[in-house]
């Protein structure tokens, strides 16, 4: 019978011992009944996305999932445009950016609050906006996030970031990277659409709104990861395969876009946050493997959780994912004319103590009829170390699971 696989990432999941957990990880200290039963089914490991030590970014990690490599790598810009429909045009330069809120010449939310209403007409004031010979286009994303383009002649990625990455500093003046006068000019421009981004937004209506509902105001643009895209061969038409993402993150959509995955999604009723509609999630993937090869079922709030500095908000949001997994188990019996291979994994992991991505392993599973079992009978990092598969790499991982669905050609004769 033919293999499919559903592979559910639970973005930052991993985590080291949290003394306010009595020294667990988030994943320990949670009631997850339904992720151990999936690891009760197969063979369990721990799992580098790119090297031992080595932290990666939500982009990379999922790109490696995908099916990429580090020299694959363009830069989160192209992925979050990639994530928000924006088909980029040679010589473009796409950032990831932040709406936030700046007071007396500070960051002082780099987030505005963790905006979510009215980001569309915000991002519509700066969308057109003409610098010099520069077109800029501005698209806004998941809940804050938004994606800003470049676009016009004698443009450079190598420029540095405008995001000082913490509160109570100011945006950081954008500097070129190399010597180039692509670099210098692309620098100077860029400083000057950030400047008119803060006069636009600091006058626009919903955010005198938001100050008088005792909301902050997102009238400040932080911009980090230029870059531009280069030509890459999808992982979809490479492997020959039908593959589905469902997500609500721009960058998990963007990365999946770049590999030729068709996109379920649905803005309405789901989000990158706790409130996500996770029986949306799982109708959509269901859907999807009807007519899919390899599905893979996104949630994002863990990760959140781990950069929130929250490992009690990271162990609601791991059993919100737990009960995802129940959702999908219920589902399984229903699903006919193929056999389903359920992988567990992670893009990075995001300990609560350091706020911020590390090179921590993070758990994996493959469960499924035809799947070796070992014994591990819990999921998470612990347990995993002891499981079946050991430790490997992401590319590893992919790897593993692309060969179920026989799609690896054969090493020799």
């Amino acid at each position: 019978m033919k293999n499919k696989v559903l592979l559910m990432i639970a973005d930052g999941l991993g985590d080291r011992p949290c003394e306010e957990l009595g020294w667990k990880t988030p994943l320990e200290a949670a009631r997850k009944e339904n992720l151990d039963r999936i690891a009760s089914w197969g063979s369990s490991g721990i799992m580098d996305l790119w090297q031992c030590g080595t932290p990666v970014g939500t982009d990379l990690g999922h790109m490696i999932l995908f099916g990429y490599g580090l020299p694959d790598y363009p830069g989160r810009g192209p992925i979050e445009a990639f994530g928000e429909g924006l088909e980029l045009q040679p010589g473009d330069i796409a950032l990831r950016a932040n709406f936030a809120t700046c007071r007396d010449g500070l960051v002082a939310d780099r987030r505005a609050g963790r905006i979510r209403q009215g980001t569309r007409e915000l991002a519509a004031a700066l969308d057109g906006m003409q610098v010099e010979d520069v077109q800029v286009l501005f698209k806004e994303a998941t809940e804050h996030r938004a994606v800003m383009v470049l676009r016009g002649p004698g443009l450079s990625s190598a420029v540095t970031d405008a995001d000082p990455k913490k509160e109570g500093l100011p945006i950081r003046p954008v500097r070129p990277r190399d010597g180039s006068p692509e670099a210098e000019r692309t620098a100077r421009i860029l400083d000057r659409v950030l400047v008119r981004c803060q006069e636009i937004l600091s006058q626009h209506p919903l955010n005198r709104k938001r100050e008088a509902a005792g909301l902050l105001p997102a009238n400040a643009i932080l911009t980090r990861g230029a870059g531009q895209m280069p030509k890459l061969e999808k992982t979809a038409e490479k492997y020959h395969l039908k593959a589905a993402c469902v997500a609500a993150e721009s960058t998990v959509l963007g990365a999946a876009r770049l590999a030729g995955f068709d996109i379920y999604t649905d803005p309405e009723r789901m989000t990158g946050n706790l409130d996500t509609d996770i029986d949306r999630k799982v109708e959509l993937a269901v859907k999807a493997l009807a007519d899919h090869d390899f599905v893979v079922l996104h949630m994002k709030a863990p990760d959140l959780m781990g950069h929130d500095g929250d490992p009690r908000g990271k162990v609601r949001a791991i059993e919100r994912y737990d009960a995802m997994a129940g959702k999908v188990l219920e589902e399984i019996p229903k699903l006919t004319g193929f056999n389903l291979i359920l992988a567990l994994a992670a893009d990075h992991s995001t300990p609560c103590e350091r706020r911020e991505h590390s090179g921590d392993p993070v758990p994996i599973v493959v469960a499924g009829k035809n799947i070796r079992k070992d014994q591990v009978t819990e999921y998470d990092e612990i347990h995993g170390a002891q499981g079946g598969l050991n430790r490997m790499t992401g590319h590893m991982f992919f790897q593993f699971l692309m060969d179920y669905l026989e799609v690896v050609p054969k090493e020799g004769n």
